[in-house]
């Protein structure tokens, strides 16, 4: 699913990733732990073509059977749009759209038919137990209902992996804790797979693998 080898990166003198190396399976759930600085945010940028690895250093990037190195912007962002969900921190939903207008939002950008995609949100949300809530707009709705809404804005699109950035490091106990465990009913029912950077040693606990971040390279 994921291959990257010798993935390094600077911002300028100082080395942020070390030289990692990075097997990930379909359908696993990866947990990246580590104290802040140790990269684990800008690997994940990098997993999710936001960023790119240092140049002129050798280096592989594969995702979903797909070499990611020397292709052009305009075939990443296809390639993203089509194959990388994302879940952050702070949810990043539109102030401005409904929850399911938010959802959509992936969807229209791939050109995908506006009615189909509109039910396929609704049966996400419905899934997600936000059927009721669909044409709330984010004020309106709690911080856990926000990031359920980000989960399936990030699932619209099928995509073969899901990449989350304490994805309830916003959350009070009993939301992240029913965040935690959506993850792993999404896996079991639609399989997934899911890389999650997090401090949250109960998530990260959950997860098939725990990878540990120190100084730029995974131990």
């Amino acid at each position: 699913m994921i291959i990257a080898k010798n993935i390094h990166k600077y911002f300028g003198k100082v080395e942020v990733l070390k030289g990692v190396n990075l097997h990930i399976k379909s359908g696993e759930i990866i947990s990246i732990v580590g104290p802040s600085g140790a990269g684990k945010t800008t690997l994940l940028q990098i997993l999710g073509t936001l960023d790119s690895p240092e140049k002129g250093i050798d280096y592989e990037l594969q995702i979903n059977n797909t070499t990611l190195k020397n292709i052009s912007d305009k075939e990443l962002s296809v390639f993203r749009n089509q194959n990388i969900g994302f879940i952050f921190q702070f949810h990043q939903l539109l102030p401005e759209f409904t929850a399911l207008e938010n959802v959509c939002i992936p969807a229209f950008i791939a050109k995908k038919d506006k009615k189909e995609t509109e039910s396929k949100a609704k049966e996400i949300l419905e899934f997600l137990g936000l059927s009721h809530r669909i044409h709330h707009k984010p004020n309106e709705l709690s911080g856990g209902e926000q990031q359920r809404v980000a989960v399936a804005r990030a699932l619209i699109n099928d995509p073969a992996v899901i990449l989350a950035d304490e994805p309830s490091g916003n959350l009070d106990s009993e939301s992240a804790k029913n965040l935690h465990e959506l993850f792993f009913k999404l896996r079991d029912q639609f399989g997934q797979t899911f890389v999650l950077v997090t401090h949250n040693e109960e998530l990260a606990d959950m997860a098939d693998r725990k990878l540990v971040m120190k100084d730029g390279i995974i131990s």
